[in-house]
C-alpha cells in the first residue's frame, strides 16, 4: 500500500509554527504562575484594589494570546476578528452600565 503524501498534510504544522505555539504556550505558564503569586504579594487589604485590577489585566492578556494564536485569529480576515471579538465589547459595555449604577446617587422614589 503506498503512502499518499497529501492525507494527513494538514496534520502538520510548519516548524515557525510549532514554535511560535509553544512560546505562547510558556508565557501563558508564566502568566499563569504571576497570577498565582500576586495575592500573595498583594495580601494587604488596602492593597485589594490594585490585586484585583492586577489579576484582571493577566486574564484579560492570556484570554487574548489563547484567541489570537491558538483559535487562529492571527491569520484570519479582520472583520472575522471583529466578531470574535463581539463578547469583549458585551463585557465593556456591560462593565460601563455597572459603573454607571456604583456612581449615581441614590434613586428617588417618588410614591
Amino acid at each position: 500500500m503506498a503512502h499518499d503524501p497529501s492525507l494527513g498534510a494538514h496534520d502538520k504544522q510548519p516548524q515557525s509554527m510549532r514554535a511560535t505555539l509553544v512560546t505562547v504556550f510558556l508565557i501563558l505558564g508564566f502568566l499563569t504562575i504571576v497570577e498565582v503569586f500576586v495575592p500573595q504579594v498583594y495580601e494587604g487589604e488596602y492593597n485589594s484594589t490594585m490585586k484585583m485590577l492586577l489579576l484582571v489585566i493577566l486574564a484579560v492578556a492570556k484570554a487574548l494570546m489563547v484567541a489570537y494564536y491558538f483559535m487562529h485569529l492571527k491569520w484570519e480576515k479582520p472583520w472575522l476578528k471583529y466578531i470574535a471579538l463581539m463578547p469583549v465589547y458585551m463585557g465593556v459595555a456591560a462593565v460601563l452600565l455597572m459603573l454607571e449604577s456604583l456612581y449615581r446617587g441614590p434613586a428617588n422614589i417618588v410614591s
